[in-house]
């Protein structure tokens, strides 16, 4: 079993949120750094991207597992900040791309199986209700359907090696009791609580470790969204079209016959 590398990010270097807010995210597709698949555990197999309006959907099916693959599309380290929900997947936290990350080796990746315990375990992400997930059972259901990764390039000093600081890591702490109380919003509409977001599931073993990682700017060089939601409600905003099917007759032939021009 690969074992997966953590950085824990200087908290003290982070920029205010509201200096990133207007910045663009890459196209859709057009991603230079690092390419981020949904994979789903129990279907066995990444989930197709939809494209609209410049935004990137994949749509996930209730009770299902899966996981976040990143992929370094580079020849050096990379830190990759990933959030579920607008939850940090390490720490637990609401997602700052200041945060903590996993680290990546050239033209290595990581499948980020689940909301991080502990240096060994993880508890897996998995398609559920909004009001069952876990940004909305902790009192955040703001950012429920969304898959974010920030990616930064690591600082190459020609001269010095350079003086990191040591920090403890701060698990995903489990929903309450009081907190899952707390989201039980009355006032949420039909088509809000039928939304899907991600659910703290069962333990699983995922060792990683801490290594050091300093970033070469406070911005990241790219961030990658996924959109998320049922096959059901992204086809009733438009993002996905079913085929129209047409009868034969009603399908006009370029080419019904003849060879030359007639005369009318």
């Amino acid at each position: 079993m690969r074992r997966f590398s953590l950085f824990m990010a200087l908290l003290a270097a982070a920029l205010p949120w509201q200096a990133h807010a207007g910045r663009d995210y890459a196209p859709p597709y057009m991603h230079r750094w690092a390419k981020v698949e949904v994979f789903d555990r129990t279907a066995g197999h990444a989930l197709p991207v939809y494209v609209h309006r410049d935004r990137l959907y994949v749509a996930g099916e209730p009770g299902h597992q899966y996981e976040v693959r990143v992929s370094n599309r580079s020849n050096e380290r990379l830190l990759a900040v990933t959030s579920v929900d607008g939850v940090n997947v390490i720490s637990g936290k609401t997602a700052h791309e200041q945060q903590s990350g996993y680290v990546l080796d050239p033209w290595d990746g990581v499948d980020i199986e689940g909301w991080r315990k502990s240096l060994d375990e993880v508890a897996t992400f998995y398609f559920t209700r909004l009001s069952n997930s876990y940004a909305a059972r902790t009192g955040r259901p703001e950012n429920v359907g969304v898959i974010g990764v920030a990616v930064f390039r690591e600082h190459r000093p020609c001269c010095h090696h350079p003086r990191f600081e040591e920090r403890t890591t701060e698990a995903a702490p489990a929903p309450s009791a009081q907190a899952d109380a707390r989201s039980e919003d009355k006032s949420l509409s039909k088509q809000e609580r039928e939304r899907l977001g991600t659910g703290h599931g069962h333990r699983e073993d995922s060792p990683a470790h801490y290594v050091d990682f300093r970033r070469a700017s406070t911005m990241p060089e790219e961030t990658i969204v996924i959109y998320y939601d049922s096959r059901k409600n992204l086809m009733a905003r438009g993002v996905i079209r079913e085929p129209r099917h047409y009868a034969d007759q009603s399908r006009p032939n370029p080419f019904p016959e003849g060879s030359f021009v007639p005369d009318p």
